[in-house]
């Protein structure tokens, strides 16, 4: 019998100061209580009251973590037009899969793959140039 697999979820937090915290886990509402308790991730401790303004189901660990760290990427306005937009996964994986030559789902890109290849840059001997 194949290991049932784990749905993991991606959240987002708002703090009393209006700070966006993003994390994953595979009971969002255990993990949420958590964080509102001050037993979660230290960030969040003293920075209530909490309130869970976004979670959508990913799927497997690796892959929410992928998206988690990109949404950790976004600049505060675009994390707050994601958390207004509400999107769909299929939709939050559309608009954060846009890093040249990388795939959140690890599926071939549309391009080719990586791009084009890019020779690593030589020193010639007896120059200070790159």
């Amino acid at each position: 019998m194949l290991p049932r697999m784990t749905r993991w979820s991606v959240y987002l937090v708002r703090t009393a100061a209006g700070e966006l915290y993003t994390g994953v886990a595979t009971d969002v509402a255990r993990r949420f209580a958590e964080h509102a308790a001050g037993r979660g991730a230290k960030y969040l401790r003293g920075r209530g009251p909490l309130a869970l303004v976004y979670r959508r189901g990913i799927g497997e660990q690796g892959l929410a973590l992928r998206v988690e760290r990109r949404i950790k990427r976004l600049e505060r306005a675009e994390k707050e037009r994601l958390v207004r937009a509400r999107p769909t996964r299929a939709r939050l994986i559309e608009l954060l899969d846009t890093e040249p030559g990388t795939s959140l789902t690890g599926s071939p890109r549309s391009n080719g793959g990586s791009g084009p290849r890019r020779e690593p840059v030589r020193k010639e001997p007896g120059s200070s140039r790159a």
